[in-house]
C-alpha cells in the first residue's frame, strides 16, 4: 500500500511582515486520466483513487514579506524500510531536510539514488540501524533498495512552504498563503514530464480569490517501476531453492 504524507510541512510556520497581511487556505482538484486496464473491479478502484499529486506555489509577488522557520519540536521525516517497502512511498519535504531511514526488517537494505534530484548511496545496513540523507537539492529524487527490486520510493524537497498533496479524491489544500502572485507547479510520478511542464501557470490569490482550479493529468501508458540496480545492470533473480545451512 502506498502513502502520501504533508506531516514535514507542519513544521513551518508562516509569519507576514505585516500583522494585518491575509492568510489564505488555497484549494484545487486534481483528475487523473487513465488508460482502460483489462481487470474491471482494478480498473473501478484506480480511476477514482487521484492521490498522490503534488502541488506548489512559488511566489512572484505578494504583499508583505514572509518568513519561514521550522517548528524546534517537529520529529524529523522518516522514509521507514519494512515489508521490503518504503513507507511512505511518497514523501514531501522542505528543501535541507534531513530525512531517516530506518530499516525495521529482519535483513539488510541498501538504499540509493543516482538519478535526479539528490543523489547518494547508503550502503548495506542491517535490521535496526538508522541512516540519514539531508535533502539539500530542490527536486525529485527516485529512490530505491540495491537488494530487493521491487521497493521504490520519491521524496520531493520543495523551495516553498506552499505546498499540497492531493487526497484519493483529488483534492489538494494549501494554507498560510498570503495575497499575491504565484507560479502554480506539479509534480505526478505517473504523469509525463512534459505535461508537468505545461501545467506550470501564474495564478494570483486574495481574500476573494483561493480556488486554484481543476487540474487534469493523464497518466503515462508506457510508465513502469521496473528499474536497475546502482551498477545499472538487471536484479539477480531470487534463489530457486532455500539456502541450505552445514
Amino acid at each position: 500500500m502506498r502513502f502520501v504524507t504533508q506531516a514535514s510541512f507542519l513544521f513551518f510556520l508562516l509569519l507576514s511582515g505585516s500583522s494585518n497581511a491575509q492568510q489564505n487556505m488555497v484549494t484545487a482538484r486534481v483528475e487523473i486520466r487513465r488508460k482502460p486496464v483489462a481487470n474491471p473491479e482494478r480498473e473501478a478502484n484506480a480511476s477514482s483513487d487521484f492521490s498522490e499529486v503534488v502541488v506548489w506555489l512559488e511566489p512572484v509577488e505578494h504583499s508583505g514579506e514572509a518568513v519561514v522557520s521550522a517548528e524546534p519540536s517537529q520529529k524529523r521525516p522518516q522514509l521507514v524500510q519494512k515489508n521490503k517497502s518504503f513507507q511512505p512511498h511518497l514523501l514531501v519535504v522542505p528543501l535541507g531536510s534531513v530525512v531517516d531511514f530506518p530499516n525495521r526488517d529482519p535483513f539488510f537494505h541498501n538504499v540509493f539514488s543516482l538519478f535526479d534530484g539528490k543523489r547518494f548511496d547508503l550502503g548495506l545496513y542491517e535490521s535496526g540501524a538508522t541512516n540519514s540523507v539531508r535533502f539539500d537539492r530542490a527536486g525529485v529524487s527516485y529512490l530505491f533498495c540495491n537488494i530487493h527490486p521491487e521497493m521504490s520510493a520519491v521524496v520531493v524537497a520543495i523551495d516553498t512552504p506552499y505546498v499540497g498533496v492531493s487526497d484519493r479524491s483529488g483534492k489538494v489544500s494549501i494554507i498560510n498563503v498570503p495575497d499575491g502572485k504565484y507560479r502554480l507547479h506539479v509534480w505526478y510520478e505517473r504523469g509525463l514530464p512534459e505535461e508537468m511542464k505545461s501545467l506550470v501557470k501564474t495564478i494570483s490569490i486574495s481574500r476573494t480569490t483561493t480556488d486554484a482550479g481543476i487540474i487534469i493529468i493523464s497518466e503515462n501508458p508506457s510508465f513502469s517501476l521496473a528499474h536497475k540496480n546502482k551498477y545499472g545492470q538487471d536484479y539477480a533473480p531470487p534463489p530457486t531453492a532455500p539456502y541450505s545451512h552445514p
